[in-house]
């Protein structure tokens, strides 16, 4: 007897889902590799290593943490979204994902469609720091300067189109003034040459950020966030120092091939989500700079099409371009 088209159909969701079922039943059997689309040493590298540690320690499998910088991080996401969907192979993904759907006009994944959002872990600002030489201690005396010395003050970011970057290319489109971009290919080097002074300005990560703050070695005048953050409570936002509307603030989420099965999507997102929601993991992350913010992978998948929209925005807006 032939079987109907849609009894077929129905027959092979069935198997599918029970094939995920079985999937995730069995994992992890062997070690877990986080992509991070970054040197390391940077924000999302301190992270996903404080996670991966605690995340080993649960599942008893070792989590192998794979720096894969370049290509304003899009190398290392192309390289998941080309990976087997069988959960072995997870990526970090942060703001700059978003902001690059807009930024380059053509790309070799599809953000939204060749990546599974596996859950939210945390969200952080960027710190408009300065090198103590330059005079200003506040974000109205600087813009008073920059506008006194348009062109001539240079500032440093962790990349072409990455969030910092993007963050300081708002603050010169919303205060009128002129600044010129020096790149670096991460967080750390960018620091690096604002502590030397090769640079005077960047809008830093906050991980990054605090520990320079805290000890006198840049001069922190506000944050992207709309709120002020933990680590940093005497400094105020852009927003309240007059820049009203200023929100560049950044995120981090744990992402997968597009075809993981949702049964293992889950068991993934619960893991994790627990490691994100204990107290002593949440005071780490607040110490080095971030605040939790656990969420579902359907949640994830909502915040990522409303950050796609909004940065697509600030890139139009801002006129920021890959150099």
């Amino acid at each position: 007897m032939m079987l109907s088209r849609k009894l077929i159909s129905a027959i092979t969701t069935i198997l599918c889902l029970l094939s995920g079922v079985v999937t995730a039943q069995d994992f992890p059997s062997k070690p877990v590799r986080i992509v991070i689309p970054f040197p390391a040493g940077g924000g999302t590298d301190i992270l996903t290593r404080a996670i991966g540690q605690k995340l080993s320690e649960q599942w008893k499998q070792p989590i192998i943490i794979d720096n894969r910088p370049g290509g304003g991080a899009n190398i290392g996401a192309d390289h998941v979204a080309k990976s087997p969907a069988d959960g072995y192979t997870l990526f970090m993904a942060s703001t700059i994902h978003s902001i690059n759907v807009s930024l380059y006009p053509k790309l070799s994944y599809n953000f939204l469609k060749d990546l599974a959002p596996m859950g939210l872990v945390a969200e952080t600002a960027q710190v408009l720091v300065l090198h103590p030489s330059v005079p200003a201690s506040s974000v109205k005396e600087f813009i008073t300067l920059l506008k006194s010395q348009p062109g001539k003050l240079s500032y440093s970011s962790a990349g072409n189109g990455s969030q910092p970057h993007l963050a300081a290319e708002l603050f010169k489109s919303m205060t009128g003034t002129d600044m010129i971009h020096v790149p670096y290919k991460g967080a750390p080097q960018a620091m690096s040459d604002l502590l030397a002074g090769h640079v005077s300005v960047s809008f830093a990560t906050t991980p990054t950020a605090v520990p320079n703050v805290q000890n006198g070695k840049v001069k922190a005048l506000g944050v992207s966030s709309t709120k002020r953050v933990s680590s940093l409570p005497d400094v105020p936002t852009l927003a309240e120092s007059g820049l009203p509307g200023y929100d560049a603030n950044g995120y981090f989420g744990l992402m997968g091939p597009a075809g993981v099965p949702q049964a293992l999507i889950d068991k993934i997102n619960i893991a994790v989500m627990a490691i994100v929601r204990d107290p002593a993991m949440s005071k780490t992350l607040s110490d080095l700079g971030y605040e939790a913010s656990p969420s579902t992978p359907s949640e994830h998948a909502a915040f990522l099409r409303q950050e796609v929209a909004k940065w697509a925005k600030v890139v139009k807006e801002s006129g920021a371009k890959i150099d």
